[in-house]
């Protein structure tokens, strides 16, 4: 079976559920977005969090894929940065305990990094990152021999923050001949470095995978019009249009896939669990409308818990809604 090696930022989530969103605007946070925060606002968050229940998992959308397909018995690898702390350590342990192969560097300077998720209602997520560790991995960080053995490479849209690591994970993966997936992550990313995300996807990225805010982001474009028109660049283009589903396109085919219903408590990593079944059913030779649906499957089953963290019950579950395609 083919190998995939992830490449993201390795943050630990602290999920906290909203009773209003007056959290949000008292600490000037864009609901549904996602920022990257100082240690004077972590520490005002970690105060007034103080009076919420949270739930803390681990997280980082690239890592929560690859923990994903680990429990789908696919082999895969990721590639992060962590600091040398208990968050860590236990990081780590989520990776390896699953099957996923750990390639993390270790800064032996700053703290791990830690995602806080305001949920609102609807489950809605509204992100404040605490990067530490997570945003200091660099291009020299990425070696030829973490590639080896690896099909395909899997990039965490919110690297292009760094240029120079994320096109050279990029680079080292088409060197390999391994083709290239990306998650595009958040629209506000695209919007402030619109060239270079441009420029990422027209000359590396062979498989897509954005929601129709990013689309719009990227091209300007409705969702439709959006995924025709990545196809110009990508050979598989994937559109979520959220309770409808996801849009799947390519240079020769286009097909809607609607979603599973579901009771969403928390919409943490529904995309991310929707790329893990994509990508299962891609290196396991589903045509592409299957590969949405058991995508749909594992987003589904997701969005029905707080954070990401699933039962073997569930997994049990999945696996059996899968086999009966």
């Amino acid at each position: 079976m083919n190998k995939i090696l992830g490449i993201g930022n390795a943050l630990t989530d602290v999920s906290v559920i909203l009773k209003s969103d007056d959290i949000l605007t008292e600490l000037n946070l864009p609901k549904g977005g996602m920022v990257h925060i100082n240690d004077e606002l972590f520490k005002r968050i970690q105060r007034i969090i103080g009076q919420h229940h949270v739930t803390i998992t681990p997280g980082g959308s690239i890592a929560n894929s690859c923990r994903a397909m680990g429990h789908l018995d696919i082999p895969a690898g990721f590639i992060g940065k962590i600091g040398r702390d208990q968050i860590g350590k236990n990081y780590a342990k989520s990776l390896t305990e699953v099957g996923v192969e750990n390639m993390m560097v270790v800064s032996p300077e700053l703290s791990s990094g830690v995602c806080t998720s305001f949920i609102s209602k609807g489950g809605e997520r509204t992100f404040a990152d605490h990067m530490g560790a997570a945003i200091d991995l660099k291009a020299e960080d990425l070696k030829t021999e973490m590639f080896n053995g690896y099909q395909y490479l899997f990039l965490e849209g919110y690297l292009v923050q760094d240029h120079a690591s994320i096109e050279r994970g990029a680079k080292l993966a088409k060197e390999a001949g391994m083709r290239v997936a990306m998650d595009m992550a958040s629209y506000n990313i695209i919007l402030e470095d619109h060239d270079f995300c441009t420029y990422l996807v027209e000359k590396y990225i062979d498989i897509i995978f954005a929601n129709e805010e990013e689309a719009k982001a990227l091209t300007g474009l409705a969702p439709y019009e959006a995924a025709k028109e990545l196809t110009n660049y990508c050979d598989i283009v994937v559109v979520k249009i959220g309770a409808k589903g996801s849009l799947i396109a390519t240079k020769e085919q286009f097909s809607e896939v609607p979603a599973h219903t579901a009771n969403c408590l928390d919409s943490t990593g529904a995309g991310d669990y929707f790329a893990a079944g994509f990508l299962y059913g891609l290196v396991n030779g589903h045509d592409l409308s299957q590969c949405a649906e058991i995508g749909s499957i594992m987003a589904a089953e997701v969005v029905q818990v707080i954070g990401t963290e699933l039962t073997q019950e569930k997994w049990t579950k999945i696996k059996h809604k899968i086999a009966e395609l």
